[in-house]
């Protein structure tokens, strides 16, 4: 059975559960509020939409007002997934009590491209490479064509694209309301599994073994050796999640962005995200977000065999050695990405 079926039928139950462990609800003030009513799906009996301007249609004008009468199946999806995050974003903020103001740095993560008024949140592990390399061929003007020309570390130089970040207050404001907004989710414990080997397995990271690797193994290893000490490149799984579940961990500083949540990242229940596409269905979503941009004639996401990636059974297989009381508390961390992007409760974890 096709992922996006499977994601349908799960999205038809009724959410329900009251959320045990609140992680606050935002309040926007001086950036831009979409309210709960997010915008529907609504078809224009005329084939245009009357605030059309003379140039092509936007991004927003092309998913909420589409010219055919039909509405896609693609189409009706994505209105299902944006449904699912308004429910869970209004489960979450009837349950909590806290409150706080997003600042500039917490726009960071939002690529801006002005030419074709998109708005890309990246999260790290979910192909944010490839859809970096993407945004530098929109917003490049003709300096890239092909964009898997453009080296991997090239991509993530900050440089190269401009976030929102940037702007001044009115110019966020501008941008978050009329530009179409989109980010990409991946099975939250499939996308840990991946940060760990990717931060912690290979040798040539050093830089996270200085930096994160030194310190998980001080605080979570017994009788550590000098050596392990020093270098910090043996990080065990059973450790990093240890590292992760410990309350002095959050209250340091906040997680690396590889495996900060997603909710943390991109803050989906006061920024309205027009379209949620998943890793699991990616290269289906990602030409429907450039056929929008009126771009999928000519540009398609890269998609090539990753022989290295991390998948659902090499995920089981890490989590075999987690005990059930970390599995619980480490699902408590991450339970508003699952529930907000309708991912199941693994079928390995034994939760308490």
């Amino acid at each position: 059975m096709k992922p996006a079926l499977l994601e349908v039928m799960r999205m038809n139950r009724i959410c329900r559960m009251v959320l045990a462990t609140c992680l606050g609800s935002f309040i926007l003030v001086i950036f831009y509020f979409q309210s709960m009513l997010h915008p529907v799906m609504r078809r224009n009996p005329f084939g245009v939409d009357i605030c059309c301007r003379k140039r092509s249609r936007s991004p927003l004008q092309e998913l909420y007002n589409p010219i055919q009468l039909e509405l896609s199946n693609t189409a009706i999806l994505h209105q299902m997934r944006r449904d699912q995050v308004t429910d869970i974003c209004r489960a979450n903020s009837a349950m909590s009590r806290k409150r706080r103001v997003l600042t500039p740095n917490d726009l960071k993560h939002l690529v801006v491209d002005e030419d074709h008024e998109l708005i890309y949140c990246y999260v790290p592990k979910v192909a944010c490479t490839n859809w970096k390399r993407l945004m530098m061929v929109l917003t490049g003007r003709g300096k890239y064509s092909d964009p898997m020309e453009i080296p991997a570390n090239e991509a993530h130089v900050s440089a190269n694209l401009k976030t929102l970040n940037q702007y001044s207050i009115p110019e966020i404001n501008h941008r978050l309301k009329s530009y179409m907004k989109f980010l990409f989710v991946r099975e939250p414990f499939e996308r840990l599994v991946s940060a760990y080997r990717n931060k912690f397995t290979q040798k040539y990271n050093t830089s996270f073994h200085k930096r994160y690797g030194t310190k998980i193994i001080k605080r979570q290893r017994k009788n550590a050796t000098q050596e392990a000490l020093r270098k910090g490149d043996d990080v065990k799984f059973e450790e990093f999640v240890a590292y992760l579940i410990d309350p002095h961990t959050q209250r340091e500083e906040p997680f690396n962005e590889h495996w900060q949540t997603v909710y943390s990242l991109c803050h989906p229940c006061h920024i309205h995200y027009d379209l949620v596409g998943k890793y699991e269905t990616l290269e289906e979503d990602s030409n429907y977000v450039l056929q929008l941009a009126g771009v999928g004639g000519y540009l398609k996401f890269p998609t090539y065999a990753k022989s290295t990636r991390t998948t659902d059974e090499m995920t089981t297989e890490f989590f075999q050695n987690i005990s059930s009381e970390h599995q619980t508390q480490l699902y408590e961390v991450y339970k508003l990405d699952f529930l907000m992007f309708n991912y199941s409760v693994p079928s390995y974890l034994k939760l308490e």
